[in-house]
């Protein structure tokens, strides 16, 4: 390798590169003009340099990540025609997404003991069914991901009581040992409109409630689910923080170390019905950071999904979409990448701070659970979506297609097939329950009355 650069010229401090910048800026103040506010409360600079480079210990998987397919479980049959023919075409992970209990031999004819991971997403809790599921999966890679806290928080109360839902898991867990019976299902929070240090601090919280019901030897056995959003780089930090402070806190309950199981998919807080395209270029950067985050395993969203029901072409795309990442972009085995890229590193240990500073305040208030019932949670998160709408409807926060570069010709109401809107439900619950909201939602109706 030529050493002609390095023998002709000599390192810059990160104080003569500022004062290089300040003298090209020919007056403009360098704050105002060059550093940025986030959300969060971290300000992100136009350089960043070795000399004020600090860097975490991040627990990171060693193996690939999984590309996952999900399928909402309607017919046996049908669904497990569907979850073979995913297979067949590159995914080696399904989420069955169920509303009531099924019939799980037939889900699972020609499935077993082909080395796929197998996820799910309960919307009930029913013990005597998941016994048989752990029965007939015993030697498959399955994460339940159970999460009655996620329940509550979702839908205002809990599917029978407090104690009968948390004995309910209790035992699950206990006759189930080394599976992976609980998730922590964050997607939520991020859906609704929390930025990025608070959906790290209550994904801890939210964990922490039951490492202290069922104590920490349970730490190694919780699947994450986070949404990912467009905001590349700090989506990428968001899963690398998270790690390290997962890994840090359950050495509180005298764990070794902990390398959080963490599911990603795209978020729908950003995702448009106008401009419907566009949603594939915000899933791909998404997806992106998941891979470069260190997630294990990926599920993409099709470009359609807030207004089609689920189809063949918007599931062969989105899972094609990470496939080509995976196979052809060289993503395979990247989950090292971002380590030592100084931005990167850098934001990661701001927002690690920053949460982990709203995860103190939750605990010292008496816990997750106990801001929930409060409407705290709830209170914080609304505040930041209103932050974020109004940057939206100011122009500040962009949409392509959608508030900026709209095409006026655009129809849409003649292709919904599903209602792409908030859903009210008037029934009566324990708490205040946490209702995702996309940002686009007002202008789209806007549009779609105009269209009539």
């Amino acid at each position: 390798m030529s050493t002609f650069i390095t023998k002709d010229f000599e390192p810059s401090s990160a104080k003569a590169w500022k004062q290089k910048i300040q003298v090209d800026l020919k007056g403009a103040d360098y704050n105002s003009t060059l550093l940025t506010k986030t959300n969060e409360g971290i300000t992100i600079k136009p350089f960043y340099h070795l000399d004020n480079f600090e860097k975490l210990n991040i627990p990171t998987p060693k193996k690939d990540f999984k590309v996952c397919q999900k399928i909402l479980i309607s017919a046996e049959d049908k669904t497990n025609t569907l979850a073979i023919e995913s297979i067949n075409r590159g995914a080696n992970a399904l989420k069955f997404i169920a509303n009531k209990p099924f019939n799980a031999s037939k889900l699972f004819k020609n499935l077993l003991n082909k080395k796929n991971e197998f996820h799910f997403q309960f919307e009930f809790l029913s013990k005597d069914f998941i016994d048989n599921i752990t029965k007939l999966l015993n030697d498959e890679t399955v994460f339940y991901n159970i999460d009655i806290i996620g329940n509550i928080a979702r839908n205002g109360n809990w599917f029978t009581s407090l104690n009968n839902d948390f004995k309910i898991v209790e035992k699950l867990i206990q006759e189930n040992p080394t599976k992976y019976v609980l998730g922590v299902n964050t997607n939520l929070y991020q859906n609704a409109g929390a930025n990025t240090a608070q959906q790290i601090a209550y994904a801890l919280a939210h964990a922490n409630e039951y490492l202290n019901r069922f104590d920490g030897k349970i730490a190694s056995k919780i699947q994450f689910n986070f949404s990912m959003g467009s905001n590349y780089f700090f989506e990428i930090a968001k899963i690398r923080a998270f790690r390290y402070l997962y890994n840090l806190i359950s050495q509180e309950y005298n764990t070794t170390t902990v390398i959080a199981e963490i599911f990603t998919e795209p978020s729908l807080r950003n995702k448009t019905i106008y401009d419907y395209n566009v949603n594939m270029l915000r899933t791909t950067t998404e997806s992106m950071s998941a891979i470069l985050g260190g997630a294990n395993t990926i599920s993409n969203c099709s470009y359609d999904i807030l207004f089609h029901n689920s189809n063949e072409f918007g599931d062969r795309i989105a899972r094609n979409q990470l496939l080509i990442l995976k196979e052809e972009s060289y993503f395979k085995n990247a989950q090292y990448i971002a380590t030592d890229s100084y931005y990167i590193e850098t934001i990661t240990k701001q927002l690690a701070e920053k949460a982990l500073d709203i995860f103190k305040d939750i605990e010292k208030s008496g816990g997750f659970l106990q801001q929930l019932k409060e409407g705290t949670i709830q209170r914080k998160i609304k505040e930041n979506a209103q932050k974020e709408q109004t940057q939206f409807d100011l122009g500040e926060l962009i949409l392509v297609g959608t508030n900026k570069y709209m095409n006026e010709q655009d129809k849409m109401s003649h292709d919904l097939q599903i209602n792409p809107f908030v859903k009210h439900n008037p029934k009566k619950t324990l708490i205040i329950p946490i209702i995702p909201k996309r940002l686009s939602e007002k202008i789209e109706q806007k549009r779609l009355k105009n269209e009539a």
